[in-house]
């Protein structure tokens, strides 16, 4: 007899059902209860695992209902477990509000690690990221999510971003026009399925290879991108903003800095970064 509830955070494969834990299997096979954002595909999951379960729907419709009513079956004592669709609950998918409704009641909340497909990708990237940036999904709306990226433009961290099929062109599309064609990024598609396939270049070319053939937009995606370069202008260097500044007022952006980079010896890069940084503080003048 449990004299207090838990609420156990638990990730569920993204993919491959290997990928599953020991002790996920063991608190789902134990709990009284489990929350999951769709209770058919879920069913069909813990069935394959051999897991018998009482479910609840948790979903974003309900679930500001719904976990009132869970807070109190745990406050009586009662286990719940959380999971979503794939992978790791409350990152990107419902159940936010439940760990939050849950740790106001005093309740034990414990997370169970296991599949999360940004860290999968990001680990499959080979990007150097000491320090990156989770953004999950970019708005669907172009002007919010060109508003959204001017936010993240000079951010020296790496960028991880979620994407489904239907949007993923002009996603990639737009994160090349606000952040520049020369920095890479890598294409995580259905990772640990059966059509897993994961493709780094530069976000200059990546529409075209997106385009080369309609199998590649399928899936869910993730999208690393690499960070702002860093931008250090010393005295000698202060010609690079000379440059940029004259070029600025005759040309586009993109060609501004491939000139400038030229005149100076500098890296393409850096005088494109400078240049971008330089555009919006005069849009910021404005």
């Amino acid at each position: 007899m449990h004299t207090s509830g838990t609420l156990y955070v638990v990730a569920t494969p993204i993919g491959n059902l290997g990928d599953i834990t020991q002790r996920a299997i063991e608190v789902l096979k134990s709990v009284d209860l489990v929350a999951a954002e769709d209770t058919r595909h879920s069913g069909q999951l813990l069935a394959r695992l051999g897991i018998p379960a009482r479910f609840v729907a948790l979903h974003e419709h309900n679930e500001q209902q719904v976990a009132q009513r869970l807070v109190a079956e745990m406050q009586a004592g009662k286990r719940i477990a959380l999971i979503c669709d794939a992978g790791t609950p409350a990152i990107s998918d419902p159940g936010t509000l439940l760990v939050a409704a849950a740790h106001a009641a005093g309740i034990t909340v414990v997370p169970l690690p296991g599949a999360n497909a940004a860290v999968s990708a990001l680990s499959a990237a080979g990007m150097n990221a000491p320090h990156w940036l989770f953004y999950g999904f970019l708005p669907n709306k172009a002007v919010a999510r060109s508003k959204a990226l001017a936010a993240l433009v000079h951010l020296p961290y790496v960028l991880v971003f979620y994407e489904a099929p239907h949007r993923i062109v002009e996603c990639v599309a737009a994160l090349a026009a606000s952040l520049g064609g020369t920095r890479r990024i890598t294409l995580a598609r259905e990772l640990t399925k059966l059509f897993e396939s994961i493709h780094s270049l530069p976000l200059a070319e990546a529409v075209t290879w997106l385009e080369a053939d309609l199998n590649r937009q399928k899936g869910e995606f993730v999208l690393i991108v690499e960070g702002a370069p860093e931008v250090v202008v010393d005295e000698d260097d202060a010609r690079l903003r000379d440059t940029l500044a004259v070029l600025l007022e005759e040309l586009p952006l993109k060609q501004a800095a491939h000139l400038a980079a030229r005149l100076t010896g500098l890296k393409k890069n850096v005088a494109y970064e400078l240049a971008l940084q330089m555009r919006d503080a005069d849009a910021e003048k404005t």
